[in-house]
């Protein structure tokens, strides 16, 4: 992490670190011949030592220590003659002196045959060879781990999934149209399948190098990122083969008792909601008990004085931290705060209220809260719970904790109104302090930074038009119009921002400051790594306006990244999209697939296909069911009412 853009800077998604994974050395499994036998020589030296001391020692019931039956008591030895204590010594008196005898004797012969039987075992060690001894190692290796797997398999509670419409189909009637999305399927398919040659289990590819590739998110472990990531968006497009080979895979190899220090805001939205999607699509049990298990690991995290999660979390030990570089140690709004939808909805699956009962607590903690101006700092220190530095941002850092707020409401019914309150409150100070026309008619979102507004709006901050077109029906003073003209003037500026690059793709942060408008001006943000948060807004706009322009701008991206990103190897995101002649950054983002692939093959289908009236996408674009309150297990479930 050398530079503030490889850096986490993002609630809804990181960028990532060009490195590629840590290398540990292989620790052999069994120890050389020579060190087991040295081994058992001192073992039974140990053993001949401690039997031998039973015989050496002095043999006097009358200084017995070691036997504490009731019927005895220790007493100390009083000299007749002085009448003073000897504290060195001390003597038993009880009913039975025999019977001491017959227990010491007993011990000593318990002692003895141990001690022959640990040699003759020793005995029999070394005439096997080293192969058979490795061998024998490696069944009870085995064993340990079918025990652990048979644990981890435990079925949980048996619970009615939700009414779940629209799965399948959206083929659009217009053969233009599904010609296209037929094109986009193809793009999965290329993306998936030069994965599964060269980057198979590794968390992410590089497609030009054609090799696996992490970044710290993932910590040092291959858990699969991608296969996880991907599964839903193979579903939904209908790549039944390839689905199953994902999920034969996290079936056999997606381990979550690795030492490995990960992002907890990426790992549950990318794989615990991945994995709450793929369940709820297919009905396939090992989905919804993986992302248990991995839940599970997350929970130390928020064990800090506040209840606010540490940023990164062990798996394997529970110890916890946050970034180096966040605000004297804090946590970050956009990422202790999208942990709501994929935390419901285990405690729905599960019956247990822990999930709910913290992200719960998170929420009450803020409503207590003073805020600046009406709006969230994007740091918390989750041991004094006070603000970090003021900054506010819609983009990255901020991002999701608003897009959250929203699908929390839509997500229950529309019958959370705790957050539906906390949602609007929060975008009324957001278009007061935050958005702004530029000279040239264009409307962005500014970050505040210590009571000055900087105007420079991030691609992660262009979802936001998507956003406030969700959250128009239902909004204060009947603004339901209000809201959805702001949403489509967001889109319109986001949509700029890629029209005046060579590419036709857009850059990761870009200016309005004087005659500059909807441009990248430093080099460190000219860069496109395959980000979907533009593609996500004009399906939200397709969805609620229908209005032709939103699929017509779709298309142009879709174009623009096939012919400037795609690659033999995969995909790839390019470092200046102002250069005719871009340079790859050689990285196949695991949420090219999860978001920005199914973004585009959902543009060009039918509204039935995962209507939005009954599923709600997490920031990762894994879809999850609304929770109708008519559901009876929900309504008995005390965590989730």
């Amino acid at each position: 992490m050398t530079t503030p853009a490889l850096l986490p800077l993002s609630g809804r998604r990181i960028p990532p670190l060009n490195l590629g994974p840590p290398s540990f050395p292989h620790h052999r499994a069994t120890l050389r011949l020579s060190e087991k036998f040295i081994l058992l020589l001192i073992l039974s030296a140990f053993i001949t030592l401690c039997f031998g001391a039973f015989f050496f020692l002095p043999d006097s019931s009358k200084h017995k220590r070691f036997d504490l039956g009731l019927e005895d008591v220790l007493i100390p030895h009083v000299d007749a003659g002085k009448g003073a204590k000897n504290p060195g010594v001390f003597l038993i008196h009880g009913p039975d002196e025999h019977r001491h005898r017959e227990e010491e004797e007993r011990l000593r012969n318990k002692i003895r045959a141990d001690h022959e039987k640990a040699l003759e075992e020793a005995k029999e060690k070394l005439k096997k060879s080293r192969e058979e001894i490795r061998a024998e190692i490696q069944t009870e290796k085995n064993k340990v781990v079918q025990e652990m797997k048979t644990k981890e398999k435990k079925p949980l509670p048996a619970v009615p999934i939700p009414n779940l419409i629209g799965t399948h189909g959206g083929d659009p009637e217009d053969n233009d149209l599904r010609e296209k999305r037929e094109k986009i399927k193809e793009m999965m398919k290329h993306a998936w399948d030069n994965y599964r040659i060269y980057g198979w289990g590794h968390n992410e590819l590089r497609p030009i190098a054609r090799k696996g590739h992490s970044t710290n998110i993932f910590g040092s472990s291959q858990m699969g990122a991608t296969i996880v990531d991907a599964l839903d968006t193979l579903y939904i497009m209908g790549l039944h083969d390839e689905f199953r080979d994902g999920q034969k895979w996290i079936e056999n190899n997606l381990d979550f008792s690795v030492n490995s220090e990960v992002s907890v805001f990426e790992v549950n939205i990318r794989f615990i909601g991945g994995l709450l999607a793929a369940y709820y699509l297919s009905g396939e049990e090992i989905f919804k008990i993986k992302a248990v298990q991995l839940a599970e690991k997350l929970l130390p995290a928020f064990n800090t004085p506040t209840g606010i999660p540490w940023a990164m979390v062990n798996l394997k030990s529970g110890v916890g931290r946050n970034w180096g570089w966040a605000s004297a140690g804090s946590s970050i709004l956009a990422e202790f705060g999208t942990l709501h939808m994929e935390f419901v909805h285990l405690s729905y699956l599960t019956g247990n209220p822990i999930y709910y009962k913290k992200v719960m607590h998170i929420r009450k903690l803020l409503q207590k809260m003073d805020r600046p101006n009406g709006l969230y700092p994007n740091y918390l220190n989750p041991r004094t719970g006070r603000w970090g530095q003021y900054h506010t941002s819609v983009g990255g850092l901020g991002d999701s904790f608003y897009e959250y707020l929203l699908k929390a409401w839509l997500m229950s019914d529309k019958t959370d109104h705790e957050a539906r309150k906390m949602y609007d409150d929060a975008i009324e100070a957001i278009e007061k302090h935050l958005i702004r026309k530029s000279r040239g008619g264009l409307t962005f979102i500014g970050e505040w930074k210590n009571g000055h507004l900087e105007k420079k709006m991030g691609h992660l901050a262009c979802f936001a038009g998507g956003m406030f077109v969700l959250g128009a029906d239902g909004s204060r003073m009947d603004q339901a119009g209000h809201y959805l003209e702001l949403g489509a003037e967001i889109a319109r500026t986001c949509h700029e921002s890629y029209d005046r690059t060579a590419l036709k793709l857009g850059p990761e942060s870009f200016k309005f400051d004087g005659a500059v408008e909807a441009v990248a001006v430093r080099q460190a943000e000219k860069y496109y790594i395959l980000r979907p948060e533009v593609i996500e807004t004009y399906w939200y706009l397709w969805r609620f306006t229908h209005d032709p322009r939103y699929r017509e701008w779709g298309w142009e991206a879709a174009l623009a990244i096939e012919k400037y990103c795609r690659v033999n190897g995969g995909f790839s995101g390019v470092k200046d999209v102002y250069s005719s002649t871009p340079t790859h950054d050689d990285v196949q983002q695991s949420f090219f697939l999860a978001e920005t692939l199914k973004y585009l093959y959902l543009l060009f289908s039918s509204d039935d296909l995962l209507p939005l009236d009954h599923w709600v996408f997490n920031t990762e674009a894994h879809p999850l069911p609304v929770l109708h309150l008519a559901n009876t297990t929900l309504s008995r479930n005390p965590a989730v009412r």
